[in-house]
């Protein structure tokens, strides 16, 4: 199993970011005698092979077990990825569900990330025909009753006269959420090492 600096030092060899060891060092933000360890180790274990173009010149290339191993690890981080983003909804969901039943049917979205389609997505999804959703990028606009749902990290809410929920606060503080993304990764390391003895 690849360890996070030798993973990647394949996606470096396989990108062709740089193409010697000083600069993948630079790259890496490590010694050059730990990128040459790295390199050995990637060697050793049959992921790159290091082609003799000259005297002085290599080229490092990802054998077929190497480009193999980059592609499982890159779909167990999207699968990783997927996974965090329902226990995601799942949080957005009970948290509008919460303030639907406190009455609230006017939701403002506040920011461009994509947490902002996301918490569209589940009001779409709970089928909330009572409720309307609108975008906003700042507090200039004149909103009625409602809850501004905020989905940005830079923005100061200190002069807002309406209810508000900060829902990127929420998501940190909320330990239950937390452990659930961090027993999963534990799962899923776990059966990752099991996998590869």
């Amino acid at each position: 199993m690849l360890e996070e600096r030798e993973f990647e030092l394949i996606n470096i060899i396989r990108d062709r970011i740089h193409c010697n060891q000083r600069k993948i060092s630079q790259h890496l933000d490590l010694s050059l005698g730990m990128t040459n360890m790295l390199i050995r180790r990637l060697v050793s274990k049959g992921y790159i092979r290091i082609r003799q173009l000259n005297k002085k010149k290599v080229e490092y290339l990802l054998t077929p077990k190497g480009f193999a191993e980059k592609m499982r690890k890159s779909l167990k981080y999207t699968l990783k990825t997927i996974d965090s983003i329902s226990l995601i909804k799942s949080k957005i969901k009970i948290l509008i569900s919460q303030l639907y039943e406190e009455g609230e049917r006017a939701f403002y979205l506040v920011g461009k990330s994509d947490l902002v389609a996301l918490v569209e997505a589940v009001i779409q999804e709970q089928n909330l025909t009572d409720c309307q959703y609108q975008r906003i990028q700042d507090l200039t606009e004149d909103l009625r009753e409602g809850v501004v749902l905020i989905c940005t990290e830079k923005f100061d809410h200190k002069f807002l006269n309406q209810k508000s929920v900060n829902l990127i606060q929420e998501l940190a503080k909320d330990e239950t959420f937390i452990q659930k993304v961090n027993v999963k990764q534990q799962d899923e390391d776990e059966k990752d090492v099991y996998l590869h003895r």
